[in-house]
């Protein structure tokens, strides 16, 4: 087997890092936000040694990668570009791709675009389909409505500037409030307590309950994070990250075509019993996926994670997705 590897690969006009290892049917790790290849360490090699080569990416905007500036350059046709060029560089026609939170998104609207590049899709945290709300209604309206009531992040991100300035700040002290308020332990939807006039991210982000390190998270991995983010300079720490939230309208709208496509490969939807996201989605979310996902293979809800299943609960995560692999 393949030992670990580290390559920047030339795709789309910038250079994207990934983490490379084993050999085999490649299995594309695409990360959110906040993310980084780093996000799947847990998961690299119990799939290499399965025979695959798994390929984790810092995506644009993150990381080793490169950052464009303009918020526009990260919309969804851009990073579905993006992952044709991953498939190019390794001289291969498809991927079985895996993505987390927008990761999520990207990985779903990939299979459901050009379901020739995907041989299978795995949706973690963020099942296809999913939407805050009305399709029909433009993303920042609905955000704005609900920012009118109470703090909503979504909200306060699309305004370049004061996000980037408040969490670069201290990019240790946000990263380690989010990932606590994200898991199983946290209470990220503690910002309805918030009102949005003159409220930033760190205002409804609790300190941790328990200091680091935690059981799936240690100091040394959050020394990592904190590193990769600050690479383009510490006031740029989040830019790019912020920008996928910043590009909901354009995405929205280049989506609009696409609406009705449903997923033919082989799928699988993973994700914890407390993340936030399951919980801030409609009820009928899940049955939204299972009738639009024609071959899904697998659908786990796991205990005694929240957001970073992944992470929280990487045995069990890697059960799941392996499971799912042997199906194909």
């Amino acid at each position: 087997m393949k030992a670990l590897e580290h390559r920047l690969i030339n795709t789309n006009g910038i250079k994207l890092h990934a983490a490379i290892e084993g050999s085999g049917p490649l299995v594309i790790f695409c990360h959110g936000f906040p993310g980084l290849w780093y996000s799947w360490r847990k998961q690299m090699r119990a799939v290499a040694e399965q025979g695959f080569c798994a390929v984790a990416l810092d995506m644009r905007g993150y990381g080793q990668s490169d950052r464009p500036e303009d918020f526009s350059d990260y919309h969804i046709e851009i990073q579905i570009a993006d992952m044709m060029g991953v498939l190019d560089s390794f001289g291969v026609e498809h991927a079985i791709f895996v993505g987390h939170d927008f990761g999520a998104n990207l990985v779903w609207s990939l299979a459901a675009r050009h379901p020739e590049k995907v041989a299978a899709v795995v949706g973690v945290s963020v099942p296809f389909g999913y939407s805050l709300g009305d399709s029909d209604l433009k993303p920042s309206d609905l955000y704005a409505g609900i920012a009118s009531n109470h703090f909503f992040h979504m909200h306060y991100f699309q305004s370049v500037g004061p996000a980037d300035k408040e969490l670069a700040k201290d990019s240790k002290l946000f990263l380690t409030r989010l990932f606590w308020a994200l898991s199983a332990k946290g209470n990220l939807l503690d910002w309805t307590n918030y009102t949005s006039e003159g409220t930033g991210y760190l205002d409804v982000l609790a300190e941790p309950e328990t200091p680091l390190p935690w059981p799936w998270l240690s100091n040394e991995d959050m020394d990592y994070y904190v590193s990769e983010y600050e690479r383009a300079g510490k006031a740029k720490a989040f830019s790019g990250g912020l920008s996928s939230y910043r590009v909901s309208d354009i995405n929205w709208q280049l989506e609009k075509p696409y609406r009705d496509h449903d997923i033919h490969v082989p799928a699988a939807f993973i994700t914890g019993k407390e993340d936030p996201v399951l919980k801030l989605m409609a009820n009928d979310a899940l049955e939204i996926m299972q009738r639009r996902v024609n071959d899904l293979r697998g659908l786990h809800i796991i205990e005694g994670a929240g957001h970073f299943v992944q992470q929280e609960q990487a045995e069990e995560f890697n059960q799941a997705l392996i499971g799912f692999l042997e199906t194909l």
